[in-house]
């Protein structure tokens, strides 16, 4: 098998462009790597503002969460269907589309009043984003030829995905703390505009593949997922033997075991199952899916406790993850150099331990932590881990993607992160319902921190179960033929 550096994913077809038109690709790269960075920073950058959105809407603690889930889950049930849009209509002219409905969404949630019209405008935000966010690894391969170009495209498309849960963080915690809240929607609006204006002029088409909407597929998978997280966060509040919870979760599998037999017969299924007969493929999925269950679920508590706990004003909150920002985009930069050296197998295990080591050091918190002694250091491991593991992932996953499913396998890529980082939160604001338990009774801050050991182990279980995936599963060699567009491979 050849090194896994030496080869890129989603190859185009003969007689694509060699580059984006006009030869600037530097600007091509800019436009895409924005969006992206856009809609990652958006499952992130209202944190820091959690409380005083709280405050002002009168959210429900258990309530507030959704205001993370409904963009985190409308965006991971629908990648799935806006990869395979971009396939069939073009992913330039799709991922304008998706652009412009997240931009306007932003608008709308800039100007909530109350809690079920946030939630409302971030269901779009998540609806926007998941028919954009496909195609912007495919439109890389499309414009940047194979080889070093193209490596170095994803290189800094992969620091931006790794990176943007904790930009947005510092970004929302300064917007909320110098403006508004509402800011860290309404920055969407002038960036979004921009992309909107510059995407035609700087993006080369990609060419349409035959084919009908898999529309019974991706409705089934979105409900599911969605009926799978109520579950969770319905039993942090109520228990496990609650009618609602019990409902939800059997909803929930259903609806998943549904979604394969769809995906099964469906003549042009949202999610080819060929894509899971490469067992490197189907563990690094696994793999995009458990790290985003820790990491976004860390990010979630550890910006509550800051607040809460240390007293941070939103502003130094956000400030206060600069490190994990800082250690991820380095290390990202550094990443295909070390996969040359000592392979991809072995940056993804040592990035992967750290991110354990890094939750299981949090897990140490109380209220006598500070951030010097008990946050910093473990901040600078998870962003190292973090930053490891993003291109390696791309990488395995893409590889050997037929051109006709390489927007499909992007929406997949995507939809493990984003629904990963949606169940991960669900079981950690469950585990944190247990854990605090004995603490009802006192203040917010006590409550708080008697729940999160409990949680930051339960996040340290999923980097461990990533860890064995990465040491046992992704070993098998690549077939020596790519994946074919033969509707019998499904």
């Amino acid at each position: 098998m050849t090194p896994p550096s030496t080869r890129s994913p989603s190859s185009p077809p003969a007689g694509s462009p060699p580059d984006a038109p006009g030869g600037r690709s530097g600007i091509t790269l800019a436009v895409i790597v924005a969006c992206y960075l856009m809609v990652g920073l958006d499952s992130t950058i209202v944190n820091t503002g959690l409380p005083k959105i709280q405050h002002q809407l009168g959210f429900t603690p258990t309530g507030l969460s959704w205001v993370l889930n409904a963009y985190m889950l409308a965006f991971g049930g629908f990648l799935l269907l806006g990869g395979r849009s971009g396939d069939i209509l073009g992913r330039r002219r799709v991922f304008i589309v998706g652009v412009a409905v997240f931009t306007v969404a932003s608008l709308l949630g800039g100007f909530a009043q109350t809690d079920w019209w946030l939630i409302i405008a971030r269901v779009l935000q998540g609806v926007g984003a998941a028919v954009a966010a496909p195609s912007t690894l495919a439109l890389i391969a499309a414009n940047f030829p194979a080889g070093p170009p193209r490596d170095r495209a994803l290189s800094i498309y992969s620091a931006v995905a790794g990176a943007g849960g904790s930009v947005g963080l510092i970004l929302g915690g300064v917007l909320t703390d110098l403006v508004s809240w509402r800011w860290v929607l309404f920055i969407n609006v002038p960036v979004g505009i921009a992309i909107v204006i510059f995407a035609p002029r700087y993006i080369a088409e990609t060419p349409r593949t035959e084919g009908r909407f898999d529309v019974l597929g991706a409705v089934a998978s979105t409900l599911g997922m969605t009926s799978l997280v109520f579950a969770f966060i319905q039993a942090s509040a109520h228990g496990w033997m609650n009618a609602w919870t019990l409902a939800a979760f059997s909803a929930g599998v259903v609806l998943m075991l549904a979604f394969l037999l769809i995906e099964r017969r469906a003549e042009h299924p949202v999610t080819p199952l060929r894509l899971f007969r490469d067992s490197r493929r189907s563990s690094a999925l696994l793999n995009m899916l458990l790290l985003s269950a820790a990491m976004f679920g860390a990010f979630f508590f550890l910006i509550q406790f800051l607040q809460e706990v240390l007293v941070f004003r939103p502003a130094l909150a956000g400030i206060a993850f600069l490190p994990v920002t800082v250690t991820m985009f380095t290390t990202a930069r550094y990443v295909p150099v070390l996969i040359r050296r000592v392979g991809l197998r072995a940056v993804m295990v040592t990035g992967t331990a750290l991110i354990a080591a890094a939750d299981l050091w949090f897990s140490r918190v109380s209220p006598g932590t500070g951030y010097l002694t008990g946050i910093l250091v473990p901040m600078f491991l998870l962003g190292i881990g973090v930053g490891s593991n993003f291109m390696p992932l791309n990488m395995t996953i893409l590889e050997g993607v037929d051109r006709s499913d390489a927007g499909a396998a992007s929406g997949l890529v995507q939809s493990m992160q984003w629904v990963g980082g949606s169940l991960g939160l669900g079981i950690l604001v469950s585990v944190f319902g247990l854990t605090s338990a004995n603490a009802r009774g006192h203040t917010a801050p006590e409550q708080l921190a008697q729940g999160l050991p409990g949680v930051f182990i339960a996040s340290a279980v999923f980097a461990a179960c990533a860890l064995v995936v990465a040491l046992f599963l992704i070993t098998a060699r690549r077939p020596a033929t790519p994946v074919t567009d033969s509707s019998s491979a499904r």
